[in-house]
């Protein structure tokens, strides 16, 4: 893994390799992204409409992608989020994004990604999440990492069980995901439960029984 330390905190860029050699890719969005993007959420709507969270209340106007791109950003500069799209070979191919953040005594934050049906299976979630959750614990000093999943994704649910994160049980009606409120289990990982090591130790090291192709509550949502 290498770390651009160069940058700002907000535009970090993550470099790792999955255990089966593919090469990724973190970045922060940008507006030229915007059709690459929009394509790849069009041929995956049926994969990911599911897991999509939506809004109770109906939205006041349209959002144009540089409306998503700028939130996103501030949200990032303003240190409550780091934002990164998921690349491999130039391709865009899922996102994944750190977001509550929440520094003094807390020090927490919670992480929400997706993956294009195209390589799901390939380990590339279980490894974005290796990546930012040890940016976010060594560089960001962070505290405690936090994922939530719905309790019917037992794909993603092999993610985190993968990685270490504790199951801290259900939380009931947490997010409105594809149209109603809905139930997600919730685990989380402290340094602590890392005495010294990292995620993508623990990445190398897990045993090789393969993944179930996986996607989780998108940070799109």
């Amino acid at each position: 893994m290498r770390w651009g330390r160069q940058r700002p905190l907000w535009s970090q860029v993550l470099v790792g390799s999955t255990p089966t050699g593919m090469s990724i890719l973190l970045r922060p969005m940008r507006p030229e992204d915007a059709d690459e993007y929009s394509s790849i959420r069009t041929a995956n709507r049926q994969w990911l409409g599911r897991w999509d969270a939506t809004s109770p209340v109906p939205p006041t106007g349209p959002r144009t992608f540089d409306d998503l791109v700028d939130y996103y950003q501030e949200e990032a500069v303003a240190g409550r989020m780091l934002p990164f799209v998921i690349e491999t070979d130039g391709r865009l191919i899922g996102q994944i994004n750190v977001s509550n953040i929440v520094m003094g005594s807390f020090r927490s934050c919670t992480v929400g990604y997706w993956v294009t049906e195209a390589v799901a299976g390939q380990r590339v979630i279980p490894t974005a999440l290796a990546l930012v959750s040890d940016h976010a614990i060594g560089v960001l000093g962070l505290h405690r990492i936090e994922v939530n999943i719905r309790p019917e994704n037992t794909a993603s649910l092999a993610v985190v069980r993968r990685l270490g994160f504790r199951d801290e049980g259900v939380r009931l009606r947490m997010l409105h995901i594809d149209g109603a409120w809905r139930d997600h289990r919730s685990f989380a990982l402290t340094t602590e439960d890392l005495a010294g090591s990292t995620l993508m130790d623990r990445l190398t090291h897990s045993s090789q029984q393969p993944l179930g192709r996986h996607t989780a509550t998108g940070p799109t949502a």
